[in-house]
């Protein structure tokens, strides 16, 4: 291992004893740490998450509903519901209240204590009238749910819409920058801007919201680029980080996207925890389907979160199963919240 190296991960271990996040120099070194030395970064990042990240290691659960799919303007790369794109998915208008309501109370019976509801499309600059009845699916659910923490992520949003989901408690909201600002237009979409979503980011912390947004690991950002996103997501100080791994889809431009490698994975996973060392950070899709037998690495690699059931267009894995995971983590120091 090179002295540049040696001296990263000398810094590394500060974050450890002084809980003070890694600089961007010393993360981009550590980006060449050789492939023997992976799994001593993962072991740093799993202690640190413990000790700054959560009471006793608990672990973030979540669940979302695709309540409205399919037939958005946009044109990110990665997406099935996007209708540049020619991916075979069930396209439907936003859900009723009831069925929103039943599958939100079929989570929290599960055990599961954040739920959110989400949106194909652009987003909502204004009030409209679908946007006026998920507010309404929000205020039914915290007096019918007491203890759910109602969740959305609706994409860009304007002043009155922020404004609105704060008055009306929205527990988190989730907008994601997926790579490094840089590369957003020519990586992921090119129909809107991530100024746009950023400045969104702005507006729900404006009004109090606390903010989900991370990224996407695997659409074609080299390991550099990754770190800026990180770092991105620093100057933002937001408050759950959740990282997809991509999930290639058919019918979409990353249908035959390689797979990333698991060393990078982790040490992707690894700096976003010294980066952050107190932040929630929830490792999403790709956990299952992509991971498969080392989903466990991933979770002992600095996340503290994940996402359970199942995701927008592509499966997940049953609450159930994900709670008997939880119970195998916690014998490393991780509960589920």
């Amino acid at each position: 291992m090179s002295t540049i190296i040696h001296q990263a991960v000398s810094r590394a271990y500060r974050v450890l004893e002084t809980g003070e996040p890694l600089g961007r120099e010393s993360a981009l070194e550590l980006a060449g740490i050789p492939g023997d030395a992976v799994l001593d970064l993962a072991s740093l990042a799993h202690k640190v998450r413990l000790r700054y990240s959560g009471e006793s290691g608990a672990l973030h659960t979540c669940s979302i509903m695709n309540a409205k799919s399919g037939e958005c303007g946009e044109n990110c790369r990665f997406c099935a519901q996007s209708r540049h794109n020619s991916a075979k998915i069930d396209i439907y208008d936003l859900a009723s209240e009831d069925a929103v309501v039943e599958q939100a109370t079929e989570t929290f019976a599960q055990g599961v204590r954040h739920f959110g509801i989400v949106t194909s499309g652009y987003g909502y600059l204004k009030p409209t009238p679908e946007f006026r009845r998920i507010v309404a699916m929000i205020d039914r659910l915290r007096r019918e749910l007491p203890g759910l923490n109602v969740c959305a992520s609706l994409g860009v949003l304007g002043e009155e819409t922020a404004a609105s989901l704060a008055e009306h408690g929205i527990a988190h909201y989730n907008i994601n920058i997926q790579v490094d600002p840089s590369r957003y237009g020519e990586l992921i979409a090119d129909t809107h801007t991530v100024e746009e979503r950023i400045a969104t980011v702005r507006l729900l912390r404006k009004y109090g919201i606390p903010v989900c947004c991370g990224g996407i690991i695997g659409v074609g950002e080299s390991m550099t680029e990754r770190i800026g996103m990180i770092f991105a997501l620093a100057d933002l100080d937001v408050a759950v980080i959740p990282l997809n791994v991509l999930v290639p889809i058919d019918g979409t431009p990353l249908e035959a996207a390689p797979a990333t490698g698991l060393s990078d994975i982790v040490k992707t996973f690894a700096i976003c925890r010294l980066v952050h060392p107190r932040k929630i950070i929830k490792f999403a899709a790709g956990r299952e389907t992509v991971m498969k037998d080392f989903q466990g690495l991933l979770m002992l690699s600095g996340a503290n979160g994940f996402l359970t059931g199942g995701y927008l267009t592509t499966r997940g894995r049953e609450v159930g199963a994900d709670r008997a995971f939880v119970s195998q983590l916690a014998q490393f120091g991780g509960r589920a919240s």
